[in-house]
């Protein structure tokens, strides 16, 4: 059975992987993973909850005090939402006594067996990039069945009722969801789901499609004063996120769980070795057995894991 457990990143979550790689509901123009392979709306059965619930026990075992999560985090792949065994999956986690957490990019939350999964989570990311179909489209290139509307009406329906806590997450991207009349559209949904917190967000990391280049300090700027103005509790997500990444004594077994989901820069991954007192040596050889890749973004060495493609 595959490794379906990841981190800690540095947002002290332990990852699970609930959904096979580059299988989602959308194809995210700045997505880390890569382009979707498989574009789907329907959901189904994946990965067995209580082999999940077995690789969390064993990794929870092995961490060190200090290491140990905040939240138990379903942040796969694709998107969590997919998975049909979703509710099992959340309930059995909650037995470990530490919060659930997903992060999900809302593409099915007005279903209603979505919704009723999601309420027994303990604290959940929306996403919304763009309240404009024509943005939505070229910003998350989503399963044609997925409707715009029909997302937005859902996470105001939901939010009235969710009693966990509720984050929304916008990327702006430079020339498409960046000007003033679709910053204030986007604050003025927000505005009406009450988040404990709108993340502003802009790329990061490499991104699955080409020429796609986050919004500008101007335009992040005003969006972030918009958002005040509406008394929504903003916060940026505009720079690299640290290198606290946990370790759990196998340096190349961290490596590979991490950077399958979570692309990693250099001096992380020179932390993370230092912790188990590795060489470069064994970094170079995963670089030459083809299980990792290095790309650069924003001047900065990053390493992705590297999975052979469908024919």
């Amino acid at each position: 059975m595959e490794n379906l457990i990841f981190g800690l990143v540095t947002s002290r979550r332990l990852g699970i992987n609930n959904i096979p790689r580059e299988i989602c509901s959308y194809s995210c123009a700045y997505c880390q993973i890569g382009k979707a392979e498989i574009i789907q709306y329907q959901r189904m059965g994946y990965y067995d909850p209580d082999e999940i619930l077995r690789q969390v026990e064993l990794k929870l075992k092995r961490l060190n005090t200090e290491d140990y999560p905040e939240y138990i985090t379903i942040v796969p792949d694709g998107e969590p939402t997919l998975d049909i065994h979703l509710n099992i999956l959340i309930q059995k986690l909650k037995t470990f006594g530490i919060p659930v957490a997903i992060i999900t990019n809302s593409s099915l939350i007005n279903e209603e067996s979505v919704q009723g999964a999601l309420y027994n989570a303990n604290y959940l990311s929306f996403k919304v990039d763009s309240v404009i179909n024509n943005s939505w489209k070229k910003i998350n290139k989503p399963h044609k069945s997925i409707k715009l509307n029909s997302i937005l009406s859902g996470i105001e329906n939901f939010a009235k009722s969710y009693r966990g806590v509720l984050v929304t997450e916008s990327m702006l991207l430079k020339g498409i969801n960046d000007n003033s009349m679709e910053i204030r559209l986007l604050a003025n949904f927000i505005q009406t789901i009450h988040p404990a917190v709108a993340y502003i967000a802009i790329p990061t990391r490499p991104t699955a499609f080409e020429n796609i280049i986050g919004a500008d300090e101007f335009s992040v700027a005003y969006a972030y004063h918009e958002f005040k103005e509406k008394n929504i509790n903003v916060e940026h997500l505009t720079g690299y996120e640290g290198n606290a990444f946990a370790s759990s004594g196998n340096f190349t077994a961290d490596i590979l769980s991490i950077t399958a989901v979570h692309p990693m820069r250099k001096d992380a991954v020179l932390a993370l070795m230092a912790k188990t007192n590795e060489t470069e040596e064994v970094l170079n050889g995963l670089l030459e057995q083809q299980l990792i890749q290095k790309l650069e973004f924003d001047n900065q060495d990053y390493y992705l894991r590297k999975f052979n493609k469908k024919k």
